[in-house]
């Protein structure tokens, strides 16, 4: 029969079951298919037989039937969606059965056209249409699993009963060198200061003796300061103006305060509080100010810079816990004669640079406390000046002490910690202590520490003879590098650190103060006065000293002094390593490098 050979998703097709169609009674397979396909199927067979159809031929009939009753089934079927069991279809079924009860009979024709199989797209469509609205009658069922879907897929899990998620961007922040040149980072949000130094050190492939700082610089206020190594980056860029940037550059004062508290803190100018009547030992000097039960404070004359005018008043001024405070009667600590100048918490004290020049202080040891809130509003800050740079030093120290405590303390003893724990960005401490270097003689079989400084001394002059033999030696047998003693001694030091070449004496002082004003800060520099001199710029207990490095011959070779030829060298690295293990005639011992890094 030629039913039996379509598919059977026509029979079970909700069409061919009717109730217009009776399949109980015994209608031939003929009088199903419809006058059109009866004729082609007589037509293909000799003896008219009803059971024998041309399946091809029938096929190819249905086909062209099939496309002209598409178009007008899918807007039925859009019109009257499939609901969950056929709720919809049944409806409507029975509206038509109620319909055609008083209607006049159709034509065997038109039920039989209506009962003929639908076009394969049409049923597809049904089907998906019938599978949704089927999904979306089930019951809501909890979800075991809510972290294997995402809450649009879940019935049971909304964007609102979730928990806020944190944001977790990226940020573009633009660092700039001593030399005026800048590198452009992306940062995580969550990027400490102490972080990011790391990150350049690592992309700089500087030394890391964690003396790094990143610097916030205000350059029409003419401020800046070191941020505390806890402190979050992105945090303190948006305080920032647009002319505000950020400096990479090394300060070696920045927890210098814990290896020599007295240095920082001269005796007169620490106390205890009305309170306590008392003095602070030495050795808990550190301990007390780190102690949030204790009461030390700071105080001495400082000139204030009036609000709205050029003109500065000198105070007596008490720096304590809670804040900084002015005397209005001399140099009394009664409450009554005691006003407030500035809150510690919600502020930051700055250096100020050019402060003669900006804002006409009295002296050149300018500070300032900035609110946190005030961006480029000068009539918020508080301009300060000192009469000493210990003095200054003594209050800005003190400030950041009263202000962050224990945290300083743990800042400073970070490196040590992470010495076993280097983060994924860091580079392996390549920093050389003073006590780690030593002068060694191979003369013999073995070798052996020199104790004696005039041992030493000889010799380190034996071995740069011997050095400056060689290199006699071979460039006397033809080699073409330019190996000429006079000649390489004379350019060896430009490619270190420590050497920055013809700066003035004032740049020399200005490199000095923004990297620590520490013992034993130091950098070499070509002589302004004699072109063939060098000075060698010293910084000790936070003075600055210059010291001029002059050459000498003998018996045709050029040697560098700083004593008058009593101690010769035949470079200056040769003297630099010298003077980095023996004092001489230098008021100490040359400690720290004041070095220039390029991003």
């Amino acid at each position: 029969m030629a039913v039996a050979e379509c598919p059977d998703y026509f029979l079970h097709h909700p069409n061919y079951q009717q109730d217009n169609v009776d399949r109980t009674t015994g209608h031939r397979p003929a009088e199903l298919i419809g006058s059109s396909f009866q004729q082609v199927a007589n037509r293909n067979s000799p003896n008219h037989q009803e059971d024998d159809v041309d399946l091809e031929a029938l096929v190819n009939d249905m086909n062209s039937s099939f496309e002209s009753l598409c178009s007008s089934y899918s807007i039925q079927a859009e019109a009257a969606p499939l609901l969950h069991n056929d709720q919809s279809y049944r409806s409507s079924e029975h509206t038509h059965s109620h319909s055609h009860t008083h209607s006049h009979p159709t034509s065997l024709h038109q039920r039989l056209r209506r009962s003929q199989p639908m076009h394969i797209l049409a049923v597809r469509r049904l089907q998906e249409e019938e599978q949704q609205y089927r999904t979306s009658s089930l019951p809501a069922i909890p979800n075991p699993f809510p972290e294997l879907c995402s809450p649009a897929s879940s019935p049971t899990l909304c964007p609102g009963s979730l928990p806020p998620s944190q944001p977790s961007g990226k940020y573009i922040i633009k660092i700039f060198s001593e030399d005026g040149m800048g590198k452009v980072v992306e940062i995580p949000a969550d990027m400490t200061a102490r972080d990011l130094c790391q990150l350049l050190v690592y992309k700089s492939h500087c030394v890391d003796d964690n003396s790094w700082a990143l610097v916030e610089y205000h350059p029409v206020m003419g401020l800046e300061r070191c941020l505390e190594d806890h402190e979050l980056v992105v945090q303190v860029q948006a305080s920032m103006t647009s002319e505000s940037k950020f400096l990479f550059r090394k300060n070696y004062a920045k927890y210098e305060f814990f290896r020599n508290p007295l240095n920082f803190f001269p005796e007169q100018m620490v106390t205890w509080c009305q309170e306590s009547n008392g003095t602070i030992p030495p050795s808990q000097l550190l301990q007390n100010f780190l102690n949030s039960t204790s009461c030390p404070e700071i105080q001495g004359y400082l000139y204030l810079k009036e609000t709205g005018r050029k003109s500065w008043k000198k105070l007596y001024v008490f720096l304590r816990r809670s804040g900084l405070y002015f005397s209005t009667k001399g140099t009394s600590k009664e409450p009554r004669h005691l006003q407030l100048l500035a809150d510690l918490e919600d502020s930051n004290i700055f250096t100020v640079v050019g402060g003669k020049k900006l804002h006409n202080a009295p002296t050149e040891y300018e500070f300032c406390i900035k609110p946190n809130k005030v961006r480029s509003e000068q009539k918020e800050l508080r301009m300060l000046c000192a009469e000493d740079e210990q003095s200054r030093t003594c209050w800005m120290t003190a400030f950041r002490l009263f202000k962050y405590g224990i945290l300083l303390y743990q800042n400073y003893k970070i490196p040590q910690q992470r010495k076993a724990l280097l983060s994924h960005f860091s580079t392996p401490v390549r920093s050389v202590s003073e006590n780690s270097l030593v002068a060694m003689d191979f003369s013999g079989r073995i070798g052996r520490v020199i104790d004696n400084p005039v041992e030493a001394q000889s010799a380190a002059l034996e071995e740069g003879h011997a050095w400056r033999k060689r290199s006699q030696r071979i460039n006397n047998l033809g080699s073409p590098s330019p190996l000429h003693s006079s000649s390489l001694s004379g350019v060896i030091h430009k490619t270190q650190l420590w050497f920055h070449g013809r700066i003035t004496r004032e740049e020399s002082h200005r490199m000095i103060h923004q990297q620590g004003q520490v013992d034993g800060l130091f950098l070499l520099r070509d002589s302004q006065s004699n072109p063939k001199a060098f000075v060698l710029t010293l910084c000790h207990h936070q003075k600055i000293k210059h010291f001029q490095i002059l050459p000498c011959e003998e018996d045709g070779q050029v040697f560098f002094s700083l004593d008058d030829g009593t101690t010769k060298f035949t470079d200056l690295i040769q003297l630099v390593e010298f003077y980095q293990l023996n004092r001489g005639v230098l008021p100490c011992k040359l400690k720290h490098p004041c070095t220039i890094v390029a991003l």
